[in-house]
């Protein structure tokens, strides 16, 4: 491949990474705060949490939990307590929630997360198995996935793949292939993206399972034919820890790709304006110059009468001001 014509492509693709916006999936807890604003998009980045989260916050929920016995105000404190990184506390209070007010999803499903992220995998994967039973239809249905995760963490398997975490393979051709229609493969990128979306906010590089399911999507994300977003998450995938032929296969098939169409789109633009200098080759030269000059004098004529505007406005100002002072000084 063409190292110039790559390094084009490579800097096209994170420009248009660097601007992604906001406005995507939002939280806002009972006390009306707006917690987070995610990025709008197909590409998984993890929660944009409002910077200003801390203890103030942590303050303001157990107040009003103890004014109103609202368990809501509470178990937003155990959320923001996870934000936190204060998984101990965290866990202690929705034990506590769980005895107050016992099979609600929320404290099972937060409980489900601290778990794990404290490494516990056996109780997260109760815990997340409860809050289906609970809720079957919680985070966009995709909570199966993150049961196939825990398994797969329980069993210690050192060679999981994509076909055992979400079902299905893409082969091990360069273009991935599905037997899936396209809204089937839509309603699976979605779940993959929310399970994704939520481990990453908590979980940085490298981590073998999330860079299998970055990689998954990309196949679904490629088939339905979004190749620039595919060449982004294959990227998320490497970074994460994926590294073999069939991605770099893929990635190479992807970029290709790209600069091929920027090619063919140029060529088209040179034929286009081939086209209309032919066409231009037919029109009255001296008629088009003497359109030019016409569109010149008016420029012309309209500067000049914008320029007599400004000046009669200053004059006229200064008239009504000396008139406004002597009138004054006649009234004194």
């Amino acid at each position: 491949m063409n190292k110039f014509k790559l390094t084009l492509v490579v800097l096209f693709l994170i420009s248009f990474k660097c601007f992604a916006c906001l406005n995507g999936e939002t939280k806002t807890l009972k006390n009306g705060y707006l917690i987070y604003i995610d990025y709008r998009g197909i590409v998984p980045r993890g929660h944009n949490f409002d910077a200003g989260v801390s203890s103030r916050l942590l303050f303001e929920l157990d107040s009003i939990y103890k004014k109103t016995k609202d368990i809501d105000y509470l178990s937003d404190k155990g959320y923001v307590l996870i934000v936190l990184k204060k998984y101990e506390e965290a866990l202690k209070l929705y034990l506590n929630i769980e005895k107050i007010k016992p099979n609600k999803y929320s404290t099972a499903s937060n409980l489900g997360t601290l778990y794990e992220l404290m490494g516990e995998n056996e109780k997260a994967y109760d815990w997340i198995k409860k809050s289906i039973e609970i809720n079957p239809e919680s985070h966009e249905g995709s909570e199966w996935i993150h049961l196939k995760i825990l398994e797969a963490k329980i069993k210690n398997l050192s060679s999981v793949s994509g076909e055992f975490l979400i079902g299905t393979s893409f082969g091990t051709a360069e273009i991935p292939k599905s037997s899936f229609s396209k809204s089937d493969l839509e309603r699976l990128s979605k779940s993959i993206y929310y399970q994704l979306n939520e481990r990453i906010t908590f979980i940085k590089p490298k981590d073998k399972i999330i860079s299998i399911l970055f990689f998954e999507l990309a196949n679904i994300v490629k088939i339905i034919e979004k190749n620039k977003t595919a060449i982004e998450i294959y990227e998320r995938a490497k970074e994460y820890g994926l590294d073999n032929e069939l991605i770099n296969k893929r990635l190479q098939y992807c970029y290709q790709f790209e600069i091929d169409y920027c090619e063919s789109r140029n060529l088209r633009l040179y034929d286009a304006n081939r086209d209309l200098r032919s066409k231009m080759n037919g029109i009255d030269r001296d008629y088009v110059n003497q359109i030019e000059i016409i569109l010149i004098i008016l420029s012309v004529v309209i500067a000049i009468l914008i320029i007599a505007l400004v000046v009669f406005y200053i004059k006229w100002k200064s008239l009504k001001d000396y008139i406004f002072l002597n009138d004054s000084k006649t009234n004194v």
